[in-house]
């Protein structure tokens, strides 16, 4: 398997915020703080352009799927999470286990669970449709999980998250959604290019997030064990919802392509929602470089294992 490019540009800008963290830092003359939230903003327009209301409308009836999706990704993953909570000691220990509890919180995301749906020949129009539909759920669920813990670090207003998610992703959703008549042909033309934009200001988020977080040296306390334990726990995570998930499709009788759809959406985690909802949660603390590490992790094991599962899948030759 190869190694997906926007995880090595991820690597990479990780590398460049600690070598060269300046233009990125709290003191810096670029107000790369503007730029991200005007381009966050942006990429929720064009995906309100790109959501094809047709195709969510043809995966609607399936609603045991549905039901099964979204409860593993906004119930079943935070709830693993929170049975971890009563072993968690110490400032450093409590840092990591929140930013678990924000990966565990975070919708699916649409375009590598829908393209691999798509590979391992599972039900294409229900993957569109949970994977869509995850992320808006997610603007009014995630929230939820996080603030009773966040304010137990310091004062956060949750009327203040709210408003900062209705003002930067919800309002431009809309407005797409309202353009869309108009401007999707536009979309559709353009979704290499849309693509790239997305990845782009994702990257300059995370180059930002992480040039804070090595300015106060957020990461000096950690170890190379720390961070090996912090992978081990999250392929022990992916393994264990993927697992559960099978299992419950199984008892519920759903045939393989229905299976494929739930481990595939219910097991993602959207690194755009992630790096969106962290300005949201996090705001510009230092602590938010630390806050994404485990999601930029759990960002590549899916690509790199579920790539691998739905290759083997493809292969089938029943719908046993």
């Amino acid at each position: 398997m190869k190694l997906d490019k926007f995880v090595i540009a991820i690597i990479a800008s990780i590398l460049l915020a600690y070598f060269f963290p300046q233009p990125g830092s709290s003191q810096s003359p670029i107000p790369l703080d503007r730029i991200s939230s005007f381009g966050i903003s942006l990429i929720f327009l064009f995906y309100g352009l790109k959501l094809s209301t047709s195709e969510l409308l043809r995966g609607l009836h399936n609603w045991r799927l549905h039901l099964l999706v979204q409860g593993t990704t906004f119930i079943l993953f935070p709830l693993l999470v929170l049975l971890a909570f009563p072993f968690v000691h110490g400032e450093k220990q409590q840092t990591i286990w929140l930013s678990f509890l924000f990966l565990a919180a975070l919708p699916s995301t649409v375009s590598s669970s829908v393209v691999m749906v798509v590979m391992a020949r599972g039900n294409i129009p229900a993957a569109i449709f949970n994977a869509s539909i995850s992320g808006i759920i997610g603007i009014a669920v995630t929230p939820l999980w996080m603030a009773p813990f966040l304010q137990q670090h310091a004062a956060v207003d949750t009327g203040d998250i709210y408003l900062s998610l209705l003002l930067g992703i919800m309002l431009p959703l809309a407005i797409g959604l309202t353009l869309r008549p108009w401007l999707s042909d536009f979309a559709r033309r353009n979704t290499k290019n849309l693509s790239l934009f997305d990845k782009t200001i994702i990257l300059l988020i995370i180059y930002k997030s992480f040039a804070h977080s090595f300015e106060a040296h957020i990461f000096s306390s950690m170890e190379w064990l720390d961070i090996g334990v912090i992978s081990a726990l999250v392929i022990a995570l992916f393994y264990l919802v993927y697992g559960l998930t099978g299992f419950f499709a199984r008892r519920m009788g759903l045939d393989i392509a229905d299976r494929i759809t739930v481990q595939f959406c219910g097991t993602k985690k959207s690194l755009v929602h992630g790096t969106v909802f962290s300005n949201a949660l996090f705001g510009q603390t230092a602590a938010v470089g630390l806050m994404l590490l485990p999601l930029m992790i759990f960002h590549a094991l899916q690509i790199l294992l579920v790539s691998i599962i739905a290759t083997r899948l493809s292969t089938r030759t029943t719908n046993t």
